[in-house]
């Protein structure tokens, strides 16, 4: 299920985040923050407002493309599997 595929990919993140944290509290929190917006779009399955939080989730994806490319690239994981689901 995408559904599921989408909830191992923040798995993912998470592991990647306590691996490799960011180096800022701003930028810890700005990632807790796309990743609970996340969790929402999951427990919702609702399509809504799809399109910013895939452009907010990118976004993050390329701020940290060259700090944390782990990171940068767990995100773009979750913007394929979002993009699978149809939101």
């Amino acid at each position: 299920m995408p559904v599921q595929e989408l909830q191992a990919q923040l798995d993912a993140l998470r592991e990647e985040l306590d691996r490799n944290p960011p180096a800022t509290q701003e930028e810890r929190d700005e990632l807790a923050q796309l990743m609970q917006q996340i969790e929402a779009r999951v427990q919702l399955e609702n399509a809504t407002h799809a399109d910013s939080l895939v452009d907010n989730v990118n976004y993050a994806a390329e701020r940290f493309e060259v700090k944390h490319p782990g990171l940068a690239g767990a995100l773009r994981n979750v913007i394929q599997t979002l993009g699978n689901i149809g939101v």
